[in-house]
Formats: structure tokens, sequence, C-alpha cells
């Protein structure tokens, strides 16, 4: 990843020797990639690890939304929702596209393999 800074960068050292470097929250996500609005909150996470959810279920819980809610929302059936939320699935990237949409997601937070 190549990405000029052009802002001043902060170095922070200790006993002598570069310990952090200290850079413009832009310089930050221009180097990373990373943006708010495609994140994925602690708690969704913890969810999937900790209870075995898979992560559209952990998001719609998160959300505080209904299975009816969101199946209608992608244009999917209740029952086609609950069997795509169970752990191992793996929904085809037009359902993500769908499922993202009706949960106001971007679909790089619910498919964690393309990031």
């Amino acid at each position: 990843m190549s990405v000029l800074i052009k802002k001043n960068v902060q170095i922070i050292e200790r006993n002598g020797k570069p310990e952090y470097a200290v850079l413009p929250y832009d310089d930050y996500i221009a180097l990373t990639g990373y943006d708010n609005g495609q994140t994925v909150p602690h708690e969704v996470v913890e969810m999937m690890v900790v209870d075995d959810m898979s992560i559209i279920k952990a998001w719609r819980k998160y959300l505080g939304l209904t299975q009816k809610n969101v199946a209608a929302k992608a244009g999917i059936s209740q029952s086609a929702l609950a069997q795509i939320e169970r752990a191992g699935q793996n929904p085809h990237r037009n359902t993500l596209v769908k499922l993202a949409k009706a949960m106001n997601l971007q679909l790089e937070q619910l498919d964690l393999e393309e990031n």
C-alpha cells in the first residue's frame, strides 16, 4: 500500500528508540482503508465468536431488527433468512447485497472474506 503522507507525523520515542507514530486521522484512513462506515462493532464480533452466530444474525440482533422485517426489506422469505442466518452458511453475493441494503449496511460489513 503506497500513500504519500503530506502532513506532519509525530514520532514518540521510548528509551531513545521510535515506538509510536502519530499521524492525522485522514492519513490513517488513507493508509488503512478503514472508515467508520465500514467497520464491524465489537458487540457484533462478540456475538459471532461467543454465541457462534453468523455475521448476518449478529448484525440483525445488534440493530434490533426482526427476521420478518429484514426479510421483507430484502425481498426474501423469513424462512430463507433463518436458513441464511445459521452459522456456516455462505449466501450468494447478490443475497448479501440485498441484506446489507435491508439493514442499511455496507456490503463489506457483511462479507468479511472481501476485506
